[in-house]
């Protein structure tokens, strides 16, 4: 995206990846305008950011699914990272608290942005859930790539007897396919690159006052630093929030990249089980409290990340490092509330 003062919507800026892509963005000196359904948190995390308060601005969108409510948000805007989207397995309804949802906010955020002939990309935070097909297995072995779509049907996506989990697969994947839809049908004055990132993990930027407010993916690695069970590892894939921040950058920046469709992912595989390992060896004052038991890393298939380290120019951070990052992080929260 060529521009000389690029100045950046991203929504969802408040969330655990959303606040990364906002200070990436800052750091390279560009202009942002930071979405969020709470003025509260939106000034929360431009207070903590003194350094860049004439780069930061902070608007309130209420509702994410209608165009109107995005106007004023995509206003001089020349590009957008829409990071947005509804997450949760707390449902009832999968279609209406799920899918409707996430191709209202897609669909809204390219309505919006096709006003603002300034707007020249948009990239949108997808998901490996888009991606995957839980039924392909190995042997032998393969490779995931951006080429490959998750088959789920809408209807089965949204039948009651669907588990949240797989239905939220679903909520990714035609959340995505909208998005493509939208670029074909309309032919907007902008282009779109599409990100389908694994496993998030990894520091915290975003307004958070206890470890039980922890995003999802954390909340996973936290369950084993707290001496709880180990997850269930439903995929052996991650990425570092911190380099899925610079490949939404760079894959705003780059002209290159326009019309593509990336899986940001370490050549590094992961378990809880190897979680446990590396927490135990660099904070051995809880050691003892890490749950005994064993979960190896699967190493049967493959998901490219090697694409998007060389068309982004992604340096991806190892395994131990990202632990060790967030767990220093999180016990220096867990010790703060306790002194309370």
């Amino acid at each position: 995206m060529a521009s000389e003062k690029p100045y950046i919507l991203v929504t969802g800026a408040t969330g655990f990846i959303g606040a990364h892509v906002v200070d990436e963005l800052l750091r390279r000196n560009i202009k942002v305008r930071a979405a969020t359904r709470s003025l509260e948190k939106g000034e929360s995390l431009k207070a903590a950011r003194p350094k860049y308060t004439e780069l930061l601005d902070i608007v309130q969108v209420t509702d994410f699914s209608e165009p109107t409510s995005l106007l004023d948000a995509v206003k001089d805007v020349t590009g957008v990272i829409h990071v947005a989207s509804p997450f949760t397995f707390n449902v009832t309804d999968n279609e209406k608290e799920l899918i409707k949802p996430a191709l209202a906010g897609v669909r809204a955020i390219l309505e919006a942005a096709a006003e603002n002939s300034n707007v020249k990309r948009i990239v949108i935070t997808s998901s490996f859930a888009s991606v995957v097909d839980v039924n392909r297995t190995a042997p032998p072995r393969f490779e995931y790539t951006a080429k490959d779509w998750n088959p789920l049907s809408y209807e089965e996506s949204v039948a009651k007897e669907t588990s949240p989990v797989i239905a939220y697969r679903g909520s990714k994947k035609f959340a995505e396919l909208e998005a493509w839809k939208f670029v074909e049908e309309k032919k907007p004055g902008f282009d779109i690159v599409t990100l389908c990132p694994p496993m998030v993990f990894g520091p915290v930027v975003h307004p958070l006052s206890k470890v039980e407010d922890l995003n999802e993916s954390n909340a996973s690695l936290w369950k084993v630093a707290s001496g709880q069970e180990f997850p269930a590892a439903r995929v052996p894939f991650w990425v570092d929030v911190r380099d899925l921040a610079v490949a939404h950058v760079e894959a705003l920046l780059r002209p290159e990249a326009g019309g593509k469709r990336y899986t940001v992912t370490s050549p590094e595989k992961y378990s809880y089980g190897l979680v446990a390992d590396i927490i135990k060896e660099e904070f051995p004052s809880i050691k003892d409290r890490i749950a005994a038991g064993n979960q190896p890393v699967v190493d049967t298939h493959d998901l490219d990340g090697h694409t998007a380290a060389k068309e982004l120019g992604v340096k991806y951070t190892g395994f131990k490092q990202t632990v060790k990052d967030f767990v220093e992080e999180a016990l220096s929260l867990e010790k703060a509330n306790l002194t309370k």
